[in-house]
């Protein structure tokens, strides 16, 4: 897997904690900084972590999937993909309004953290049965997203949710062609 497809797959994956920074820093009428940063490092943290996850997960299922692993890495980035397209456009609600609690706290990030990079461990898997090193990925899907995330809450405390909804459709549409791209490669 070349380096640009690998960046675009970590863009993608990215693109719901961006989201969710954006709406976190929206909530709040004066950065301090840290948030920005603390934001960053869980997101970045759990994005580079969960993928390592399911790239071992995947090792261990290898050789029951070899004949067909271009159809699970198609199926799992389409699945994603489109998750992450329809909850752009269908799911409206923005929990972080309703929630009583600061979104910088350290018990609502891990909640935000693990439920925005539960997609990276499904391409982790995907990692693995194309047999692609795990370790360039995770560097690049980190980094990524540490960097969109901490933009993403300053982004929101000056624009609010201007943008929201059409970078996750964004993310969903990049991860659903480089499914189709592994496809189309193996057949």
């Amino acid at each position: 897997m070349k380096t640009l497809e690998i960046f675009l797959i970590a863009l993608g994956l990215a693109m719901d904690a961006f989201a969710v920074s954006i709406a976190s820093g929206a909530t709040v009428k004066k950065l301090e900084p840290r948030n920005a940063l603390k934001m960053g490092l869980f997101f970045g943290g759990f994005q580079t972590l969960m993928p390592v996850i399911g790239w071992f997960a995947g090792i261990g299922m290898k050789s029951f999937i070899t004949g067909w692993d271009h159809w699970l890495a198609f199926g799992l980035l389409t699945l994603v993909g489109g998750k992450m397209i329809y909850e752009a456009m269908w799911i409206k609600e923005d929990e972080l309004r309703g929630a009583k609690k600061c979104p910088f706290d350290t018990g609502v990030l891990l909640i935000l953290a693990l439920a925005t990079s539960i997609d990276a461990l499904a391409v982790g898997i995907t990692f693995s049965v194309l047999s692609v090193s795990i370790i360039l990925p995770v560097i690049i899907i980190g980094l990524v997203t540490f960097i969109l995330s901490a933009a993403g809450v300053q982004i929101g405390v000056r624009g609010g949710h201007f943008f929201e909804n059409k970078i996750e459709i964004a993310g969903g549409l990049i991860l659903i062609g480089i499914g189709g791209k592994i496809l189309v490669s193996h057949l």
